[in-house]
């Protein structure tokens, strides 16, 4: 996750973790584009790491199992991010 992709990804798991949303509140919430969140959506489906309920609008986006598995590991990468990755990590 060295991208910027990969810092809004997890900036997008990280309010998953505390608030389960939909894509306009997380674009709200974290003040990206919302068809940069459907594109974050996706690429975290697709790699089991978020679920969702609902129809529609009505779609609320949850972590996975899957990543409730790996919280410790998600956590210590994010840890080492931050230390080592500067200043656009400490948001």
């Amino acid at each position: 996750m060295g991208t910027r992709g990969g810092q809004n990804r997890v900036r997008i798991i990280s309010q998953l973790r505390n608030k389960p949303s939909n894509k306009n509140q997380l674009s709200q919430d974290l003040g990206l584009d919302y068809k940069g969140i459907e594109h974050h959506i996706k690429t975290l489906e697709k790699n089991n790491l978020v679920t969702k309920m609902g129809t529609k609008y009505g779609v609320v986006y949850f972590v996975s199992q899957l990543f409730e598995e790996g919280e410790a590991v998600f956590d210590e990468i994010v840890a080492k991010l931050k230390k080592v990755g500067g200043p656009e990590w400490s948001r």
